[in-house]
């Protein structure tokens, strides 16, 4: 004699447990959200980043004659990595004055990485990147400009664009100090 569930069981009523439509697939890139400045917010997209790590200033070695924003170099995975401060770049107060341990975000373009230095890491989000306004002039400031891959909507961050930041004028006018 069949008890109620196995009646139901034997009804190949399997279906009760299979979705009638499959889960969506991911729409949209992860991305790495960070602070600039005191009250600004930026995002990366993790496709472009190799590592996280937290910073210890007393092993940054300064470089001389280099741009400010340029903290100097440290030992990464037993290669020498190049450490900027991102704020600084991107025309914010240094890190210097903030008082977080900072973080280094190991981007890298072609063989060369880059560590960019923030005072945190924040979160990793999803966001669909072909929803993205368009960098424009007017609408970021001029030197976050040539590094932003565009705007999220309802200005929930910038999407920088790290190639863009290791391909930039800055390294090319030095590139016989850090190559």
């Amino acid at each position: 004699m069949l008890t109620p569930l196995d009646a139901v069981l034997t009804a190949n009523s399997f279906d009760l447990f299979t979705l009638d439509d499959p889960l969506p697939p991911e729409i949209g890139e992860r991305l790495l959200r960070f602070p600039l400045g005191h009250e600004d917010s930026a995002l990366l997209p993790l496709a472009q980043i190799a590592e996280i790590f937290r910073v210890n200033v007393e092993d940054i070695l300064p470089v001389p004659e280099m741009p400010s924003c340029v903290l100097g170099i440290c030992n990464w995975r037993g290669e020498m990595l190049w450490l900027v401060d991102l704020d600084q770049l991107l025309g914010y107060p240094p890190l210097y004055l903030m008082a977080a341990t900072p973080m280094a975000i190991v981007v890298q373009a072609n063989t060369q990485p880059l560590g960019l230095v923030v005072s945190q890491v924040n979160d990793i989000e999803l966001h669909d990147l072909q929803k993205l306004t368009n960098a424009a002039n007017g609408l970021f400031p001029p030197k976050l400009l040539p590094f932003v891959l565009g705007a999220l909507a309802e200005g929930k961050g910038t999407v920088l664009d790290a190639i863009a930041i290791t391909q930039s004028p800055l390294w090319q006018i030095h590139r016989g100090e850090i190559s």
